[in-house]
């Protein structure tokens, strides 16, 4: 448990941060708002033109009597969409991060600047290309997963009782876990922590990750909110790349000192 308030105080901590720093926070205000755009767009047109897609990939229920020929076409519209939905939530991050990585990562220099105790900041001696490439490729890999588990769950979604109850539950979490992995690479591939690294890490100290990750899945549900937040969300996931590894960050003494204090 105190893993989790730990996790949610790096999202605060990171948001935070980009206030105390506003040229940061527009800058980084910029690929959220170009990836808003274009899924805004797609969602539109999915709405506009998905029951037509449906009556083109269903030819074999043209002949079907109403009103079971409206149910069926309504239900798999319904279900397109929803679909939709759920991908944009599980892909913004991955994509916004992948418009945006030059923002991002001069963003996550200057956070480990900042907190550093010897001002100093990992850097990455790939050329920009390289580091687009291994973003890209690794976004793709962490969105099959992510896809997987959205399929997973919205199956169990039909399953009374468990499928409202405990279904939601369990995607928000795994969602949160997706997000932060998506965040935290900002900071963690700059060190050379590849992919399959990087899981474990997370995995070794999952109720951090979902204390970190969850409340922002809730909140990326909201799209200006989640453009607001992703400056501040990558801020706070380099605070929190920083303790995955041990690296001793400026001020956590004094902060532990004044959390035990509440504490007691």
């Amino acid at each position: 448990m105190r893993d989790l308030g730990a996790g949610f105080r790096y999202l605060l901590k990171g948001q935070r941060w980009v206030a105390r720093h506003g040229k940061q926070f527009g800058f980084g205000l910029l690929p959220g708002l170009i990836t808003l755009v274009l899924y805004a767009a797609a969602l539109v047109a999915l709405a506009l033109w998905g029951e037509d897609f449906v009556a083109w990939a269903t030819p074999f229920a043209d002949d079907w009597s109403s009103p079971w020929l409206g149910l069926f076409r309504g239900f798999l519209t319904v279900v397109l969409f929803a679909l939709g939905l759920l991908l944009s939530v599980l892909t913004f991050t991955a994509v916004t991060l992948l418009v945006g990585d030059p923002f991002y990562e001069s963003l996550s220099e200057k956070v480990d600047r900042d907190v550093s105790p010897d001002g100093t900041a990992p850097e990455s001696d790939l050329p920009l290309w390289r580091e687009l490439w291994i973003s890209g490729r690794d976004s793709l890999r962490i969105v099959v997963r992510a896809l997987v588990w959205a399929v997973l769950l919205f199956a169990l979604g039909f399953v009374p009782v468990l499928g409202q109850t405990a279904v939601p539950v369990i995607g928000f979490f795994v969602t949160g876990f997706f997000l932060t992995e998506e965040l935290t690479a900002v900071a963690l591939q700059r060190r050379g922590v590849r992919l399959r690294e990087r899981l474990r890490l997370l995995r070794s100290r999952k109720t951090l990750v979902w204390g970190f990750g969850t409340p922002l899945a809730l909140a990326f549900l909201v799209p200006f909110v989640a453009v607001f937040l992703m400056p501040g969300a990558v801020a706070g996931a380099t605070l929190m790349a920083r303790e995955l590894l041990g690296e001793e960050t400026a001020g956590d003494g004094a902060e532990e000192s004044e959390e035990e204090g509440v504490t007691s």
